[in-house]
């Protein structure tokens, strides 16, 4: 009998799949859990358009990123900070910091953990941050960081 999984079983397919099952696997376990239903034309003329959704979503989401990154390029966050010797900060600027000022100066929400940084900003100057907004999609935002 074939089915369509509704959820991923393990040792039999993932979400999604059209696989040929035993009938009685499929009416004991599968159809009772919830976890497959039957593959008829109906159900799979629903599950193509599902999937073209979920294409369309996924490409909508991507688009939005290029914007997005587009903007944080022309983008550029301005701290003042305490400075000691050598031009080197009492602290650092984190990735939290950077996403705050983010938010209340230019209205952008992202999400700190999306911002490429290996170490805390310690030094004045320019620094470029990576941003990865989608897979495949990298925004460059400029910080810029001046004696108080």
């Amino acid at each position: 009998m074939k089915v369509i999984f509704l959820k991923d079983v393990k040792g039999q397919g993932k979400k999604g799949e059209v696989k040929e099952v035993s009938e009685g696997y499929a009416k004991n376990f599968l159809f009772k859990q919830g976890t497959a239903k039957p593959a008829t034309d109906g159900n799979i003329k629903t599950l193509d358009l599902q999937k073209q959704a979920e294409v369309k979503k996924k490409e909508r989401e991507k688009d939005d990123a290029k914007a997005l990154a587009a903007r944080l390029g022309e983008l550029s966050l301005t701290f003042k900070h305490k400075v000691g010797e050598g031009g080197r900060l009492f602290g650092s600027i984190t990735t939290k910091q950077i996403a705050e000022e983010l938010e209340k100066v230019h209205k952008i929400t992202i999400d700190k953990r999306k911002m490429v940084l290996d170490d805390p900003i310690r030094t004045l100057g320019t620094t470029d941050i990576p941003v990865k907004l989608y897979p495949e999609v990298t925004g460059t935002l400029k910080v810029h960081v001046t004696e108080e």
